[in-house]
């Protein structure tokens, strides 16, 4: 079983899906409740630390809400920070992320390693939309904040992309929507097509963990069972939920 980490006001602390940049407490605290979840996360080796820094993640989230569209969003401030710490901690060469809609999850992973907020090299940021008008918007929006090219999102189904990858996958973070019957339950399927790319130390990031865990009942199972993932810890910050693996 994961270790769960909750904040006491979980269940109502939630985001405005319609205003992407609502502050929705005051900045110190926010800060805290992330240090906390990172400690636990540390403590239950699943991070090496957790250190980050926060100046530079402060410039990202500018870059991102100066630059980005967002028609509307689920991700928290906490979780923003959350995201970017982890692989600013974990510093990932190469970062698949899964169901990126209109870029703004992809860039919290992201945004550790391009742009303002950039605080190590990496060699292969992808975002995977199968929606081909939020592929575009996705990148339209990472473009404006990384003029590399380093980070890029692809318009593909993200079982067959990551199945092909033919690189170590360092950093999965999955937040795809599959057909009606699996929904969610998609997460499943990508990690079975991405396990041989992932290398011992790699980390699995995957939203919802709380709204729709019950569509993620199997793939819950399997990334719980510590003959999978060596550490795993739901992290409670707000309604949806983040759980977090180290292979």
């Amino acid at each position: 079983m994961a270790r769960t980490f909750q904040t006491g006001d979980s269940g109502t602390y939630r985001m405005d899906y319609d205003h992407p940049h609502a502050v929705l407490e005051p900045m110190e605290r926010e800060v805290a409740v992330v240090d906390e979840a990172l400690a636990v996360l540390r403590d239950e080796g699943v991070l090496p630390h957790t250190a980050y820094d926060r100046a530079k993640f402060l410039a990202h989230r500018e870059a991102v809400r100066r630059e980005f569209e967002i028609p509307w969003t689920a991700i928290t401030p906490r979780m923003q920070r959350l995201l970017y710490a982890v692989n600013a901690i974990t510093r990932p060469a190469n970062m698949i992320a899964a169901g990126v809609f209109c870029g703004n999850t992809f860039i919290s992973n992201a945004g550790a390693a391009v742009g303002p907020g950039a605080c190590y090299e990496a060699e292969n940021l992808i975002g995977i939309e199968i929606v081909p008008e939020e592929a575009e918007r996705a990148e339209r929006n990472v473009r404006r904040i990384d003029p590399t090219g380093l980070a890029r999102i692809v318009c593909d189904d993200a079982v067959r992309f990551v199945e092909a990858f033919d690189r170590p996958i360092h950093l999965l973070y999955l937040d795809a929507d599959g057909d009606a019957k699996r929904g969610k339950g998609i997460y499943f399927d990508i990690l079975q097509a991405a396990w041989d790319h992932m290398p011992p130390g790699a980390v699995v990031c995957a939203h919802n963990s709380v709204n729709y865990a019950p569509r993620l009942r199997h793939y819950l199972d399997f990334v719980r069972d510590p003959a999978h993932m060596r550490g795993s810890v739901n992290v409670v910050l707000d309604i949806e939920g983040l759980e977090v693996y180290l292979r």
